[in-house]
């Protein structure tokens, strides 16, 4: 029986700009910040002597495990995921006042596709990008 996400793992070309981010702005906790490498990574990641850094982050009961890998080098990003492509999307946090966090957000120089919309009997919500431009939506029932 599955029981609840665990984690959601991001893959980042610039490590500390995104522990900083997650950490510092949206306010997750680092549990851990090291390093990884070896026949165990290899295995599970299926790839070749894979090798970098990792943090794992918190925020109450959410956690996202942040990568950059040395080995093998990833590909360049090409621009924007757009959100319709497949695979996962973006990630959804739950905020008790959206038109504050907004704001606040924005101030520290987060990126928005549009100001929070009001879904009829539902909340409001608005999407916005990590800086290396994954998707967060920002929620309010």
């Amino acid at each position: 029986m599955i029981k609840r996400i665990e984690h959601v793992g991001i893959s980042t070309k610039n490590y500390q700009q995104l522990v900083d981010f997650y950490s510092n702005i949206i306010g997750f906790d680092v549990l851990y910040d090291g390093s990884f490498k070896g026949d165990l990574y290899s295995s599970i990641m299926a790839l070749e002597k894979p090798e970098g850094r990792v943090a794992l982050l918190e925020l109450d009961d959410t956690q996202l495990e942040i990568f950059e890998f040395s080995q093998p080098v990833p590909p360049p990003l090409r621009g924007m995921r757009p959100v319709n492509h497949q695979g996962i999307t973006h990630i959804c946090f739950s905020v008790s006042d959206i038109d504050k966090e907004y704001q606040r957000l924005m101030a520290s120089g987060m990126m928005f596709h549009c100001a929070p919309t009001s879904f009829s009997g539902e909340g409001k919500a608005t999407y916005g990008r990590d800086p290396d431009g994954n998707v967060i939506e920002l929620f309010e029932i």
